[in-house]
C-alpha cells in the first residue's frame, strides 16, 4: 500500500458520509439511477474492501492506554492527528447554521438519543382509517 493509496482510502470514507447508501457496496453501483463514478473511478470496491479489513492503526499491546475510559482508543491518534489538522484549515465564521436530522436508527450505540419535542420522533404513529 502507498501513501497516496492511504490518502484515496480516507477520501472515499470520509465522502460517504456526504453520500449516504444502506451498504458499503452500494457506494460502486453500477444501477444507472443510483450511480456514483466517483468511487468507481477512484479505487475499486474490492481494493476498499481489502483495505479496510486489514486497516490496523494502534498497537493493541500498548502500555498506558485505559481502554475502558475511551472508546476511541483504537483510533485516538490518527483522531487527533485529523482533528488538529482539519482545525488548521477551517474556520467556520461567525454566521454558521448548523442542521440537525434525525435520522431512524434501530442499533444500538450509547449515544442515541430520543428526543419528545422533535417533528420526526422514532414512533410509529397510528393512522386510523373511516
Amino acid at each position: 500500500m502507498t501513501e497516496a493509496e492511504m490518502f484515496v482510502f480516507l477520501d472515499l470514507t470520509l465522502q460517504m458520509g456526504h453520500t449516504v447508501q444502506g451498504r458499503l457496496e452500494d457506494y460502486w453501483m453500477k444501477m444507472e439511477q443510483l450511480h456514483t463514478p466517483f468511487y468507481g473511478q477512484t479505487m475499486a470496491c474490492a481494493r476498499y474492501c481489502h483495505i479496510l479489513r486489514f486497516l490496523h492503526v494502534t498497537d493493541n499491546n500498548r502500555n498506558g492506554v485505559d481502554r475502558t475510559d475511551d472508546r476511541l482508543w483504537k483510533i485516538r491518534d490518527l483522531f487527533e492527528i485529523i482533528r488538529t489538522n482539519f482545525s488548521k484549515f477551517y474556520n467556520p465564521s461567525e454566521h454558521l447554521a448548523a442542521d440537525e436530522v434525525i435520522v431512524k436508527f434501530k442499533g444500538r450505540i450509547v449515544f442515541k438519543q430520543y428526543i419528545l419535542k422533535k417533528h420526526a420522533t422514532f414512533q410509529h404513529q397510528n393512522v386510523q382509517t373511516m
